[in-house]
């Protein structure tokens, strides 16, 4: 069942935070919807900018839809990820998406205001739900790239001009955090003093934390004995997802992850059977090592378990 974000963050404010997992493919899709619904957890799926023009916009809907039917338990958003204006305005005319992320961080202030505001009279007026962010986080995510010295944290006084004014429904934050598989180096860490404060001038507000996966030491240790090259790679402390979630984070980004997962269960595949050219046998392996991993970031998130309890609140 697609739902709105709006009604997710509802029951998840202070409690737990919404895992917002990126798909690209039939595999991810079906290894996420697994996941969740053997961790009985709502969820959030992601489609970014690059993963509509990969295949096509209409592949990735209609895999969406298609599991919507195979897992009709699954309380879940659809959510375009890192859109810009175009972006935006496309997915809330397509009736499919119920929530879009507009992307104006890099953009001075006020013009990231004016159009953050121009998509939300849009998207409002369709019932959809929209994601903004403020300050900008480093590193580099598809068609995004921003250097360590660019990078800047949210400003708590300023975040809450930009809710009022804009009239977002949700915010991400830049909150130390950084996309891909690098994200700190020497002594950099969350800023949770920085949601702390946003929390404090704007309580109840859904705050989000993008550049959120924890790049897991084990996952890279098995690509680099398989071949790969990721030395140096570092995420974020799983441990502190719920952290985040209890001081109003209501939903986290984690993409890089399950990258990781794709990649080292390839490497090693195709490493230990050279003479295997059916991809069929290693998607198998994919889909249920993929689940396996979105159950355990569930229990992390503390949404696990929250399906029966979310169903019950949306009937209300």
């Amino acid at each position: 069942m697609i739902v709105t974000t709006k009604e997710l963050f509802k029951h998840a404010y202070g409690k737990y935070a919404l895992g917002a997992y990126n798909i690209n493919n039939a595999e991810q899709t079906m290894g996420l919807f697994r996941g969740c619904i053997n961790s009985q957890a709502p969820f959030i799926i992601q489609i970014s900018k690059g993963a509509r023009k990969y295949t096509d916009k209409r592949m990735l809907e209609g895999m969406i839809r298609a599991a919507d039917e195979i897992f009709p338990d699954a309380v879940f958003a659809v959510h375009l990820d890192h859109g810009d204006e175009e972006a935006c305005y496309d997915c809330i005319n397509s009736g499919f998406y119920s929530s879009v992320m507009i992307d104006a961080s890099s953009k001075p202030y006020e013009e990231n205001v004016e159009i953050t505001k121009r998509v939300v009279d849009a998207a409002h007026a369709k019932g959809i739900a929209v994601e903004a962010e403020l300050g900008q986080l480093g590193g580099v995510e598809e068609d995004i790239a921003v250097s360590e010295d660019k990078a800047h944290l949210t400003d708590p006084e300023q975040a809450k001009d930009f809710i009022t004014r804009t009239g977002c429904d949700s915010l991400a934050c830049a909150i130390g955090t950084s996309h891909g598989a690098f994200k700190f180096t020497g002594t950099q860490g969350l800023h949770f003093e920085v949601i702390e404060a946003i929390a404090k001038l704007c309580p109840g507000f859904p705050l989000v934390m993008h550049g959120s996966s924890s790049v897991p030491q084990d996952e890279v240790a098995r690509i680099n004995a398989a071949g790969g090259n990721l030395a140096g790679a570092k995420g974020v402390d799983a441990t502190q997802y719920l952290g985040a979630a209890k001081r109003g984070v209501t939903k986290i980004n984690i993409d890089t992850d399950g990258r990781l997962v794709w990649t080292r269960v390839h490497r090693e595949f195709f490493l230990e059977k050279p003479e295997v050219f059916d991809f069929r046998p290693v998607g198998k392996i994919f889909m249920e090592e993929y689940a396996k991993f979105i159950a355990s970031r569930n229990d992390l998130l503390g949404s696990s378990g929250q399906l029966p309890a979310v169903k019950e609140f949306l009937k209300k």
